[in-house]
């Protein structure tokens, strides 16, 4: 019987402590090791708790969240961290800071027990704290409790059974492409849990000449993105920045698709411009990385290459294929180096990916694949 995933939950307020770890224990497969009110406390019980994964709120006295991150650091503490973050502007811009330091992933803070967004944020929660738990157990060579990611927004119900892993699939055939692959003129790139820190990786590590302009859907929250692509363009050679409307696609510039909004491509004579709407959610997401595939497809055909990188459910893995069909090249993560290897998989078992390539030689594979000549 595998171990229940143990989280850490350190917060300084009462209320908060017990509603997170209400939310731990009402997921099958979690459990809540010990609560501490602030980051002298946490590092106090984490040789006595042993957690697998700490849920770290930022505003705390004595010890707060960046300097426990900071002091996690000095110690060599690798147990992933989960933050709780307010919403505010300064919110986001601390979360950033926590994202540089090693935390793994960010959700923003339930506003109390009758609030609205608690079930929502109690699910996204548990996702995430099972996702990162179990890849931490993983590493010390424990088997972690098993569970089928599906679609995000029927996953870890409170309250609902376990569901078993299921095997992975022998990958349908690969769609035949209407054409041999052309010179690279765009890179569109989809990812979710555990996309903060891979394209921290990522973007660190690509090539200062990349040419081709690099659209990305990350899966995260209204009112972070801005600060999420600020953050990536202080460690990446090239130009970072949120989408907006009628954005230019250049030459070495990346742009990050805003929190809440679809973005898709056009390709005019001169230059691609990128546009934003608010369609419908598309496998339960805004972004959706199937949107921007699909006007990848639609506009660039066989002169794009189209990369799918960790995060749980399905989204790009259909219409990454459209890529694939038109004669572009696709890349997906490997299971290996994926957080949760739920998007790369579900395309990879489709046939819809060409290549599997490690977080470690993405940003190579990438960067060799834009300048080859064809």
């Amino acid at each position: 019987m595998p171990d229940p995933i143990s989280v850490l939950v350190v917060d300084d307020s009462a209320l908060m402590r017990n509603l997170i770890s209400r939310i731990v224990d009402s997921t099958p497969g979690l459990k809540v090791a010990d609560r501490a009110m602030n980051g002298v406390f946490a590092l106090q019980k984490i040789p006595r708790c042993n957690p697998d994964v700490i849920v770290l709120d930022i505003e705390m006295p004595e010890m707060n969240g960046i300097e426990f991150l900071k002091e996690r650091k000095r110690l060599g503490i690798e147990i992933p961290v989960v933050i709780l973050s307010s919403v505010a502007r300064r919110g986001a811009q601390v979360t950033m800071e926590a994202l540089s330091l090693g935390a793994s992933d960010f959700i923003t803070k339930p506003s109390g027990s009758v609030s609205s967004d608690i079930h929502t944020v109690a699910g996204d929660l548990a996702r995430l704290l099972v996702a990162y738990g179990s890849q931490y157990q993983k590493t010390r060579g424990k088997e972690p409790p098993h569970y089928h990611f599906e679609a995000p927004e029927r996953m870890f119900e409170p309250g609902a059974a376990p569901r078993e892993r299921v095997q992975p699939a022998a990958p349908a055939p690969r769609p035949v492409p209407a054409r041999e692959p052309g010179q690279t003129e765009i890179i569109a790139i989809g990812i979710s849990t555990g996309g903060p820190n891979a394209l921290r990786e990522v973007f660190a590590r690509i090539d200062p000449q990349l040419r081709p302009p690099v659209v990305v859907v990350q899966h995260m929250p209204a009112g972070f993105t801005e600060e999420f692509a600020a953050s990536l363009d202080r460690i990446c050679p090239l130009e970072v920045k949120e989408a907006a409307e009628g954005d230019l696609l250049k030459p070495g510039r990346i742009l990050i698709a805003p929190g809440d909004w679809h973005v898709t491509v056009e390709k005019r004579p001169l230059a691609g411009v990128v546009h934003l709407n608010q369609d419908p959610n598309e496998n339960g997401h805004r972004p959706s990385a199937d949107v921007l595939f699909r006007s990848v497809a639609r506009h660039y055909g066989n002169h794009a290459l189209a990369v799918i990188m960790t995060g749980m459910g399905k989204d790009g893995a259909r219409e990454i294929g459209s890529v694939l069909r038109e004669g572009g090249i696709t890349l997906g993560q490997d299971e290996a180096s994926s957080v949760v290897y739920g998007m790369p998989k579900v395309a990879f078992e489709l046939g819809n990916v060409m290549e599997q390539v490690p977080l470690s030689g993405m940003a190579g594979r990438i960067s060799a694949l834009a300048a080859e000549k064809r």
